[in-house]
């Protein structure tokens, strides 16, 4: 890795489909590739910093790829980016790296991206950890949350996004604890900013997924924040009703990010989860 400001750059993926992909390839043993979730000046190594790392020390292989319109992957402008898009993009991203099998932790959208590739490529995933993933409510519900409310206010007031407003976004959308919101997080995330166009926001299209979970076949570990104010609370029972073979870990004094808020504890339970 090369130091690119404040995030470090990596391999890129030259895919099937055209588009370059950015990914960190860290670490040997089995694969764990690691799915970000979306809003202003997401990427892989901002989400995952602090957890890819205790699993590359457990002796894994982490993959940490930035998606299709975030990072330092490529940012069409002229495509729609419905789910599938999303899948394909990092399905030809793992083919250029040769992973064949693997375990996928995924985020927010990361999490419908994983379960996405889980039901088209089941020969591809071996475990899924999903942590509030998308795809298990409707749009309306969604509209309803208030750190959702706070996303589509910042990327639909046409304003730029400062410093200040980033830092804000984090510590009352997606944060039960906002002395996570910190500055270098905020500079990682203005970073990218600069060079994002947002129309991947404008043309997201993520199904619900929820009958079609039934259809997993790998096991699953799933987090949730009871602080959460991103995910309706009914994607928990979405999983918890559907998915045949899962733990469900509930955490209190938790938002949107288990991986951030309770670091160690979600390292544990992933190595633990990966190794038993």
């Amino acid at each position: 890795m090369t130091m690119v400001g404040l995030l470090p750059e990596g391999n890129y993926a030259q895919c099937a489909n055209g588009y370059k992909m950015h990914y960190l390839d860290e670490g040997e043993g089995e694969a764990v590739v690691f799915l970000h979730g979306s809003g202003p000046g997401a990427s892989g190594y901002s989400n995952f910093k602090g957890n890819f790392p205790a699993l590359v020390e457990a002796g894994y292989r982490c993959l940490i790829p930035d998606h299709i319109g975030y990072g330092f992957s490529d940012k069409p402008d002229d495509v729609d980016h419905p789910l599938s898009f999303f899948v394909q993009c990092i399905k030809q991203t793992l083919d250029c790296a040769g992973v064949d099998k693997c375990t996928l932790v995924g985020n927010s959208l990361g999490g419908a991206i994983a379960i996405g590739l889980a039901l088209d490529y089941p020969e591809l995933v071996e475990k899924l950890i999903l942590m509030a993933p998308g795809g298990l409510s409707e749009l309306v519900e969604y509209q309803q949350m208030p750190g959702m409310q706070k996303v589509f206010q910042v990327f639909g007031s046409g304003e730029p996004v400062t410093p200040a407003v980033m830092k804000d976004l984090f510590a009352s959308g997606l944060m039960f604890d906002a002395a996570y919101a910190t500055d270098d997080l905020v500079a990682e995330r203005m970073q990218i900013m600069q060079i994002m166009n947002g129309h991947v926001m404008a043309s997201m299209d993520i199904p619900v997924l929820t009958e079609r979970l039934g259809e997993l076949q790998c096991p699953v570990l799933g987090f949730w924040g009871m602080d959460e104010r991103m995910m309706p609370e009914n994607g928990i029972m979405a999983m918890a009703h559907n998915v045949k073979d899962l733990q469900l870990v509930l955490l209190t004094q938790c938002g949107h990010w288990v991986m951030v808020e309770h670091e160690a504890l979600f390292n544990r339970n992933c190595i633990d989860f990966l190794q038993h």
